[in-house]
């Protein structure tokens, strides 16, 4: 139990640029595609597929794609920001706003912003990551009575967290990559991969080895006690 606590704990999203020589082996990945096939899935529906890019000419034509930052996004962003270290330990949660440019950390600038974002390469994203996968969705497989498949998309996400801790049981890092669901990058990259039309994607996992260390951010979480409730709601912590 407390070897998987250390990999839960240990566990994080790696932005700097991986090494593009380095390739992920094909063992690796079986582990981390088992570890897939065991996710838990509303009434066993399985509604995922993955789809491994590791081709350099296919990795370099998804990463010409340009996307742009989406209005929602910017404006959400900020909302959830903390703008010092001790503002994010009070709160323990959302992310430090030193982590993104300056003009999305002034409300005065926000609008500027918005209309200066400019589309960029997906390369930007990729960050040199070896291998993708592409977890693709099956709305055809869709748990029953669960409104909006909400059911379905709790699914992808155990998929989403079985991946990532295989992955970084053996070393590997990840970095979940929320643009690929996005409309236009969707449409090309299916596009590109061939993916039939009944399905979209939920999500992309870049796969790899860091060439350089990431900066040790501030992680914050809340306290136990903060959000368990015993016997009934407001009895807070465990007694």
């Amino acid at each position: 139990m407390a070897d998987i606590l250390k990999t839960i704990q240990q566990r994080r999203s790696m932005r700097v640029p991986f090494d593009p020589n380095r390739s992920v082996s094909k063992e690796n990945l079986r582990q981390i595609l088992e570890a897939a096939r065991w996710a838990p899935t509303a009434h066993n529906m399985q509604n995922f597929e993955v789809l491994v890019v590791d081709d350099k000419e296919v990795l370099e034509k998804i990463g010409n794609i340009r996307s742009r930052v989406s209005e929602a996004f910017i404006r959400e962003n900020y909302e959830q920001m903390a703008f010092s270290e001790e503002e994010l330990l009070q709160k323990k949660v959302g992310i430090l706003g030193t982590n993104f440019p300056p003009d999305w950390r002034d409300p005065a600038k926000l609008d500027k912003a918005v209309r200066e974002s400019a589309p960029s390469p997906l390369n930007q994203r990729i960050g040199g990551s070896p291998t993708l996968l592409i977890v693709i969705y099956d709305s055809r497989k869709r748990a029953p009575a669960s409104e909006g498949d909400v059911l379905g998309f709790i699914s992808l996400g155990c998929v989403m967290e079985n991946m990532w801790l295989a992955a970084n049981s053996r070393g590997i890092s990840v970095h979940i990559l929320s643009v690929f669901s996005g409309d236009a990058v969707q449409k090309a990259v299916k596009q590109i991969l061939k993916v039939p039309a009944p399905m979209k994607i939920a999500f992309a996992i870049r796969l790899g080895y860091p060439v350089s260390k990431q900066p040790g951010n501030l992680r914050v979480r809340r306290d136990m006690v903060m959000f368990t409730h015993h016997n009934q709601f407001g009895n807070k912590g465990l007694r």
